[in-house]
């Protein structure tokens, strides 16, 4: 399944804790069973990281998370991408009870 993950630095977290995390970061591998798609850093006071894998383990999915928690609020969601979803809605939409009214 894929996933798309959102981090945002703490607002507790200092600038030197912020420059260390980019440093550590320079040399960390996502774990073993997750395979990236794409990371991108947007020049956003917001949001630092988007990351976007694909994973059939949860608990690599769960080591990501804790690697990063320390200095990062982290969500984790699952996607589709947009092509996938066209293909798939109409057979989604067709199974809802509240359209076969």
């Amino acid at each position: 399944m894929d996933y798309v993950a959102t981090l945002r630095f703490r607002p507790s977290v200092a600038g030197a804790e912020r420059d260390a995390a980019l440093v550590r970061r320079a040399g960390w591998q996502y774990p073993a069973g997750i395979t990236l798609i794409a990371e991108y850093w947007p020049i956003s006071s917001d949001t630092t990281v988007v990351s976007i894998f694909t994973t059939d383990d949860i608990a690599a999915v769960m080591e990501f998370e804790f690697e990063w928690n320390d200095v990062f609020d982290i969500e984790v969601h699952p996607a589709v991408s947009a092509e996938e979803g066209l293909k798939i809605g109409p057979e989604v939409f067709g199974r809802l009870q509240r359209l076969q009214q």
